[in-house]
C-alpha cells in the first residue's frame, strides 16, 4: 500500500539530536507526495573548545549512528539520507565509501551522503578549484581537506568557523555566513562549498549565487537535491539555487 502522505517516496533521515537547522531545510526544500522522517543521533551539547572535544563528539556520533538507522527504518522509508556531513568526510574518500557501506548493510536501502552530494554538485557545475565553509575545529577542516583533494578538488581557500557546542553552529546568523562566503571567494574559485548540516546556508547560498556569479553550494541544498534526482525524482523547486531550479 503506497503512504498517503509519502507516495512518490518516504526519505529517512538521521541527523544529530543537536541539530535544528536540517529538518526545516529539507522540508523547505520537500516536493508534493514526498516526506521527511527524522531519526536522531544522541550526542550532548558540549562545548567544543579544541580539537579533542571535536573528536570526542566524532566518537559519541560512531557509537550511536547505527541506533538512530534502526529507529528510523521502522517506518519503512525507500531511501536513507544523512542529515550530518563530519562523518562522511572523514577519512578520505576511502572512508567515506566504507561509511556509505556499513550504513546501507544496516539500513537495506540506498544513502544519499553529504560528501557524496558534494561531489555530484561540483561535477555538474563543472568545478575544479574551491572555497570551503565550515563550522568545524581544524581537525574536522583537515579531514575536509583530505576528502575533496582525494577527489581532484583544490581548495584555494577553506574557513573553519570554529562553533563553540552543536547547537551553536545554528546560531551562526546569515551575516556572518555571508561574511565567511566572501572570505573564502575568489577569481580563483570555481565554486563555493558549505559543510556542515547545521549552518542555515540554504537560502543564502543561493541569494550568494546570483551575486557572486558562481555556484555557492549549501550541503543541505545538495544532500536534497542528490537523494531526489537519484530517486527519480525531477521537480525543479525555486529559491535554492541552480542545483534544485535547473538541474
Amino acid at each position: 500500500m503506497v503512504d498517503a502522505l509519502g507516495w512518490r517516496i518516504k526519505f529517512g533521515v538521521i541527523a544529530p539530536s543537536t541539530n535544528t537547522i536540517v529538518q526545516p531545510e529539507f522540508d523547505a526544500m520537500r516536493p508534493e507526495g514526498v516526506t521527511n522522517h527524522f531519526g536522531r543521533i544522541h550526542i550532548p551539547n558540549d562545548p567544543l573548545r579544541d580539537d579533542d572535544d571535536f573528536t570526542r563528539l566524532i566518537e559519541t556520533v560512531r557509537r550511536e549512528i547505527m541506533t538512530a538507522i534502526d529507529r528510523v527504518m521502522t517506518c519503512e522509508p525507500g531511501h536513507l539520507i544523512m542529515g550530518m556531513s563530519s562523518e562522511t568526510f572523514w577519512d578520505g574518500l576511502d572512508g567515506s565509501e566504507r561509511l556509505r557501506e556499513r550504513v546501507e548493510a544496516r539500513a537495506g536501502v540506498k544513502v544519499t551522503m553529504g560528501s557524496d552530494a558534494a561531489r555530484q554538485a561540483l561535477d555538474r557545475h563543472g568545478a575544479k578549484r574551491i572555497g570551503v565553509v565550515t563550522p568545524y575545529m581544524p581537525v574536522a577542516d583537515q579531514q575536509v581537506r583530505r576528502f575533496f583533494a582525494d577527489c581532484g578538488y583544490e581548495i584555494v581557500n577553506l574557513l573553519g568557523l570554529k562553533g563553540a557546542s552543536p547547537v551553536l553552529y545554528a546560531h551562526i546568523g546569515e551575516a556572518a555566513l555571508r561574511d565567511a562566503i566572501l572570505q573564502v571567494d575568489g577569481p580563483q574559485v570555481d565554486a563555493v562549498v558549505q559543510v556542515g548540516t547545521n549552518l542555515a546556508m540554504a537560502r543564502l547560498a543561493a541569494i550568494a549565487e546570483f551575486w557572486l556569479g558562481k555556484p555557492v553550494i549549501a550541503i543541505n541544498t545538495a544532500t536534497y537535491w542528490c537523494a531526489l534526482r537519484g530517486n527519480g525524482i525531477t521537480d525543479k523547486i525555486a529559491g535554492f539555487g541552480e542545483l534544485l531550479s535547473r538541474f
